[in-house]
Parts: structure tokens; sequence; C-alpha cells
């Protein structure tokens, strides 16, 4: 069964007439060309060039630092091995902001960011946010939300060394960096 979503998720990455019928099978919009450009902002392992560039297989046309304001960066998903991991996830909260990598890439290569992503399923929902870029002009990116958990895991080590690391190498903050740094990981 599992498989077989994999295996459909690929093939309808291929073709944007079959991805927008199945999209729209899900009630996700999947609007544009795929040759259009958008912002995609990463906040999780994303950020890390061995994630993003090498196991995603993106090429993005452009980068630069981002940052959400109104919302948290928690730890609230299921992870594996259960108990021992906990990806990272956004939720709305005024009082706060997350920081990441906006990324410029094409309609055509989101759809396979959705597809390494399990978009459209039941965990993660591309969402469209108002961020800013570095120097605080705004910019109107899609990023992943999901409906986590009430209570925040713990990640694991390597997980966190992918955010802490891509932070870093990104320029991020120095005060998101040492938040990053202060995240205990799962034991």
């Amino acid at each position: 069964m599992i498989r077989t979503r994999i295996r459909w998720r690929r093939l309808t990455a291929k073709s944007w007439t079959l991805s927008r019928l199945y999209y729209r099978f899900h009630k996700v919009e999947l609007a544009g060309r795929p040759s259009d450009k958008i912002w995609y902002f990463a906040y999780g392992s994303n950020m890390h060039d061995s994630a993003f560039l090498e196991r995603r297989g993106m090429r993005p046309l452009e980068w630069r630092v981002g940052r959400a304001i109104g919302y948290r960066l928690r730890f609230n998903l299921d992870g594996r091995p259960l108990g021992k991991a906990a990806p990272a996830n956004i939720c709305a909260d005024v009082s706060t902001e997350v920081w990441g990598v906006l990324y410029q890439i094409t309609c055509r290569d989101m759809l396979r960011l959705n597809a390494s992503e399990g978009v459209p399923g039941k965990r993660y929902r591309p969402t469209w946010l108002s961020v800013e870029d570095g120097h605080g002009r705004p910019v109107k990116a899609m990023t992943y939300i999901a409906e986590g958990n009430p209570h925040d895991g713990r990640p694991s080590l390597r997980y966190l060394s992918l955010l802490r690391e891509g932070a870093r190498a990104h320029g991020l903050p120095d005060a998101w960096v040492q938040f990053l740094e202060s995240v205990e990981p799962a034991e």
C-alpha cells in the first residue's frame, strides 16, 4: 500500500495535468504553470544542503534568509522511531518568530518537493505565508504545516544537527542558532 502510494506520487510529479487532478482529489490547490517561480520557506531539515540539494534533488534558483513573524517552531510531530524523533513543525503564535531559508524554485520542483514530503497526504499541508527576507522585504512563500500533537517531543540529535548546521551555513541570526542549540535532543 505504501509503495503504491509512493509510486503514484512520483508518477504524478512528472505530469502537471495528472498532478492537478490528484491534488484536486485531495482538496489541495495546485495553481500556476510548471515553469512559474515560487518561494519556499524551509525551517526544518531542508535548511541543510544535504537534505534539500542532495536527498531531495532540489536546485533552487536563489536563496535568502527568511523570517516568519507570528509563528513558533515546534517539535510536535511523531517521527521514527516513535519517542526518539520529533520533526519540526510551525504553529501560529503572535508573540514569536521562526527563522529559516527562503528558496526560489519552480512549480515543477515544488511538485517533487511535495512528493518527498508526502504531500498531498495526512501530515504536512502546503500553506502560503507572508515571510520577510533578511532585508525586511515581504515575500509570499509556501511552507509545510501539520496538525501536530498538543505537546512537543524531542528531535533526534542527527535531525537537530541538520537544523543547526543549515542555520549556520545560511547565515541565520546568532540568536536563532543559539535557540536551536538549546533544544534538547532525544536520548
